[in-house]
């Protein structure tokens, strides 16, 4: 209801969607509702009424976010103040809101922590008790803001995060240990493809397939600052360790969200802009089908944990 943000539980059992209705369904009393849906069937299980407080944005991946254990669910606010609703998923209640301003978004943490990206280039760190009301919090320098575009888009590999900027930088960032521990940056191009005009871009521009060691990202020429978000027919593959580029794969339609599977012989998804999606099997490299119009606009697609 009204492009609300999704998580998808570590069990793979249950989806949670954050819901926003208004009784005279465009305007009226407002009601925000965490919805936990069973993935099997595609029906509701049960749901918490949240504070009318959840952000009405276009659909970004960390605006709701689940623990690793799944007994916490977190709710991205923006009132424009920012904050996150915790949700107990096993009492099915409120469990407290947690202040982060000047941050925004969730990325989880283990089992009772998450992030939060702040405008002055730091990383906020929140750690939860088992009921799920804050205990304590850090803050750690991540990059600069005067100088590099951080893409807020992420993606995850375990305990360690993985950034890109709009020109094509790397910033990983590990939280093992429930501390932000940026690590060595690294680029998608070089700077013979920096000049040619090459740069990632799309709305969930990056994705990882674990069981081989790689990172995709969808990729533009002649890119500008502009087309960030732009969708492209190319994605290139990375060796994840060496940030090596080991291919492309090549979309025969324009794509713009991509997610890999985490299995051992895993495939890449792409969603594409005429309401399909595309599948890359990525042992091989090879564009190996697609399923048109699925949806009107499909925007992020989640993998199994």
């Amino acid at each position: 209801a009204f492009v609300a943000p999704t998580a998808l539980s570590p069990d793979n059992r249950t989806l949670y969607s954050a819901n926003l209705f208004y009784s005279r369904g465009t305007y009226g009393e407002r009601t925000d509702v965490l919805v936990a849906w069973d993935t099997q069937t595609l029906r509701p299980q049960w749901e918490v009424v949240l504070p009318t407080k959840r952000a009405s944005t276009l659909t970004e991946k960390y605006a709701m976010g689940v623990s690793a254990d799944s007994k916490l669910a977190y709710v991205f606010n923006l009132t424009p103040s920012t904050s996150v609703t915790v949700v107990n998923t096993q009492t099915h209640k409120v469990a407290s809101e947690v202040a982060i301003s000047g941050c925004v978004l969730n990325y989880p943490v283990g089992k009772r922590s998450f992030a939060s990206l702040c405008g002055d280039g730091q990383l906020l760190v929140v750690t939860l008790d088992d009921e799920g009301k804050e205990v304590s919090r850090t803050q750690t320098p991540f990059f600069d803001p005067n100088k590099v575009r951080l893409n807020e888009r992420a993606i995850a590999n375990g305990d360690t995060y993985y950034f890109t900027t709009t020109h094509g930088e790397v910033y990983p960032v590990s939280f093992e240990g429930g501390k932000a521990k940026p690590q060595p940056t690294w680029s998608l191009v070089s700077d013979q493809e920096r000049q040619q005009g090459w740069a990632p871009g799309g709305w969930q521009a990056l994705a990882l397939a674990p069981g081989l060691n790689r990172l995709y990202a969808l990729m533009h020429d002649q890119h500008t600052d502009g087309k960030w978000e732009d969708p492209s027919t190319t994605i290139w593959a990375f060796d994840l360790k060496t940030g090596k580029k080991l291919g492309t794969l090549d979309s025969p339609k324009p794509v713009w969200s991509l997610q890999a599977s985490h299995d051992q012989a895993p495939i890449l998804v792409a969603t594409d802009l005429e309401g399909g999606v595309q599948f890359f099997d990525l042992t091989t490299g090879k564009h190996s089908g697609a399923m048109d119009q699925i949806a009107d606009t499909p925007v992020l697609t989640f993998a199994p944990w």
